[in-house]
């Protein structure tokens, strides 16, 4: 082979590894260059020549690479390759978790019987525990569900975006009735005896009839979606009827009747009911936003919040379709309604939870960008933030944008989507924990806040341009704020909240015992 062969073969090695480095496809390759410059963009095959060693890249082509993975030109012409890819399968060690040992404590007939009673001297309700189950699940896989995709995707033949009308025929395909019924909206109590309005949506009568709220005539993109979730109950279940009602403003699986009785022990529909409607949820997404098209869609518009107006969808489908077909899998999602409860979670790249979704806690951390928006009504427009969650020894760099919205009863609440910037960062060959100390280290002289100098911010935005994330470079402009699970051990200088003194507890009789213990050697 002759010195010039080995160097575009060379060349084109280091091209796909840095391809395959941040997870691309030949066809996401190519929509990205066409995002940049459509003149210079290769074919496919073009670029898979290119990539073989069997075509030498122009110069355009390179700078046209170099601008959209943030490289020198000089970098695609040294001799070393960068061949780790990012570890999107990788679990997140940020997950709490535990290890189920010894084993005759963890056995299955013990669990059997202490599940139950953990429950209820806690107070949590068997649907509550069955979300948090299958919400494990999903963080577990990275929301990824492939099965589900390709069935979705052969009932809708990946069309986008699918009008009502598109919907409507589906279902009629499928051997599907619909039939509207007229119910206001009103006002019950959830779970944790909060008072809410809750609108009355959809529900699926076995064997083949939708009933569908005409309340919904007037709000599409929640027509689109409640459709579409009933039609998987059809096409994945048989339409055996085991499936909740969809009720806004409640609790996930619907709002309970005014004075129901609320029962904490989990019995097996519980679980089943969870999952089925997990899986219809999950359907309805990726019939209304099928994967690699979708992605397609995404990367032209940088990932921008705005465009679910152009999908003609809510944004929370946009905001939680996001996590689950972006190549980058370290994401995170959360639902809240005033004054700060969650009602739904995903944690793909291992955030804390500022507070559960079950109970609203009295030290939540209130600089969480979430809950800025959930507090500050004067904030209309999608708001980003780049924060450092700082967790004990553990530190962490998200950025997130957050947007305040009313769910089909009119209640106010807030939704937000966030990477962990983390594995990017590295990606790009940074330090990332002598940039995370940087950081920390510039919002402690802002006692908490700043505004990061220009060196960082321009490391930053390298990674947030080669993720072609239009909100993460918004946040990376904006003021950085130090974040931290709950605000009793809050890291700022000055702590944001002042929280009474605890009463000793058991880990204060370690203490005691070893101050016995010293004494007594003294004595001696």
């Amino acid at each position: 082979m002759s010195s010039l062969n080995r160097k575009i073969h060379f060349l084109g090695t280091k091209i796909r590894s840095l391809r395959k480095l941040h997870g691309l496809t030949l066809e996401d390759m190519v929509v990205r260059c066409m995002q940049v410059d459509d003149k210079n963009t290769p074919s496919i095959s073009y670029l898979s020549l290119i990539e073989t060693g069997r075509r030498n890249p122009s110069e355009n082509l390179l700078l046209l690479l170099s601008q959209i993975f943030q490289k020198d030109l000089e970098w695609f012409l040294d001799d070393t390759i960068q061949d780790e890819p990012l570890e999107n399968n990788k679990t997140d060690s940020n997950i709490d978790s535990m290890s189920l040992e010894p084993n005759f404590l963890f056995s299955k007939e013990i669990l059997e019987s202490a599940i139950p009673a953990v429950l209820s001297q806690t107070g949590t309700s068997g649907r509550q525990f069955a979300h948090i189950l299958i919400r494990s699940y999903q963080e577990k896989n990275k929301n990824q569900f492939p099965d589900i995709e390709r069935i979705a995707e052969e009932v809708g033949d990946k069309r986008m975006p699918l009008s009502v009308e598109d919907i409507m025929d589906l279902c009629v395909y499928h051997g599907l009735k619909i039939k509207w019924f007229k119910s206001e909206r009103f006002s019950t109590s959830d779970d944790s005896g909060r008072v809410i309005k809750t609108l009355f949506r959809s529900f699926y009568d076995t064997p083949n009839i939708l009933y569908l709220n005409k309340e919904l005539k007037n709000q599409p993109a929640r027509l689109k979606y409640d459709l579409a979730c009933l039609l998987g109950h059809k096409i994945l279940h048989n339409g055996d009827g085991i499936l909740s009602s969809h009720a806004t403003g409640g609790v996930i699986g619907g709002s309970p009747k005014p004075f129901e009785h609320k029962s904490s022990h989990i019995q097996q529909k519980d679980i089943l009911y969870a999952w089925r409607d997990f899986e219809c949820s999950f359907f309805a997404g990726a019939l209304l936003c099928p994967k690699v098209p979708f992605r397609h869609f995404l990367n032209r518009e940088s990932y921008s919040i705005s465009s679910f107006k152009k999908m003609k969808i809510t944004p929370s489908v946009l905001m939680r379709r996001m996590t689950s077909v972006s190549t980058y899998k370290h994401w995170h999602y959360f639902d809240a309604y005033p004054p700060g409860y969650l009602r739904a979670v995903y944690r793909g790249n291992g955030v804390s939870i500022p507070w559960g979704n079950m109970r609203l806690v009295t030290d939540p951390c209130k600089h969480w960008s979430i809950f800025k928006v959930l507090n500050n009504t004067k904030i209309k427009k999608p708001y980003s933030q780049l924060s450092l969650l700082k967790d004990e020894d553990r530190q962490s760099l998200y950025a997130s944008v957050s947007i305040r919205t009313r769910d089909a009863a009119k209640n106010p609440h807030v939704i937000s989507t966030g990477i962990d910037l983390g594995p990017a960062i590295e990606s790009q060959g940074l330090d990332k924990d002598e940039l995370f100390n940087d950081i920390y280290s510039s919002c402690l002289g802002g006692n908490g806040d700043i505004l990061l100098n220009e060196t960082i911010r321009n490391q930053l935005l390298k990674v947030a341009r080669t993720l072609n994330i239009s909100w993460a470079e918004d946040a990376i402009d904006n003021t950085c704020s130090i974040i931290c699970p709950r605000s009793t051990n809050c890291p700022r200088p000055n702590s944001c909240e002042k929280h009474p003194s605890s009463n000793k507890n058991f880990s204060w009789l370690n203490e005691i015992k070893s101050e016995i213990i010293k004494k007594g050697r003294k004595r001696k």
